[in-house]
């Protein structure tokens, strides 16, 4: 088995990926409280309101205090003049090899919370599927960008 990627996404992707995970828990907690008001009015067990807010709190810990940090830890991924080997998961383990042959374009994307921490995505797309390398610094996924860019060109240009 090949040896794990050196190269790390930025450290600040926990701090995004918190975010994140706190803008969504907003859901789950509007729903526990919808049910806890509906059964206040219609007078029901409030054993299903007590139950997903048990579920929502686990949610929230784990989402925005565990996951993140895990998440970032296994993130890592390795340029090569051949390929680009991309390795992450939380519990399975996925590690990927993208052909320099076989993209066709690459890209970078900033929303609004990446933007705001000075983080950017890069995309790589073959004709099957894009893999995506989360949270780079603005530099380095602008570098990535050209370089995969370039050394596609070159394969492409060999065959």
């Amino acid at each position: 088995m090949r040896e794990v990627p050196e190269q790390r996404i930025a450290k600040t992707a926990i701090k995004v990926w918190k975010i994140q995970a706190i803008i969504l828990s907003f859901f789950p907690f509007i729903a526990t409280i919808a049910l806890f008001i509906l059964a206040n009015m219609y007078d029901f067990s409030y054993w299903y309101a007590i139950g997903l807010l048990v579920f929502t709190v686990i949610e929230v810990i784990l989402s925005v205090f565990i996951i993140p940090y895990v998440r970032w830890r296994r993130w890592r991924y390795q340029v090569y003049d051949q390929e680009v080997y991309i390795q992450h998961g939380i519990i399975i383990v996925k590690r990927t090899l993208v052909p320099m042959i076989r993209v066709q374009h690459v890209d970078t994307k900033q929303g609004p919370i990446l933007k705001r921490f000075k983080l950017a995505s890069l995309a790589i797309s073959t004709a099957a599927t894009t893999h995506e390398i989360p949270a780079l610094r603005e530099q380095e996924a602008d570098l990535l960008r050209d370089q995969i860019s370039i050394l596609a060109r070159v394969e492409q240009e060999d065959v």
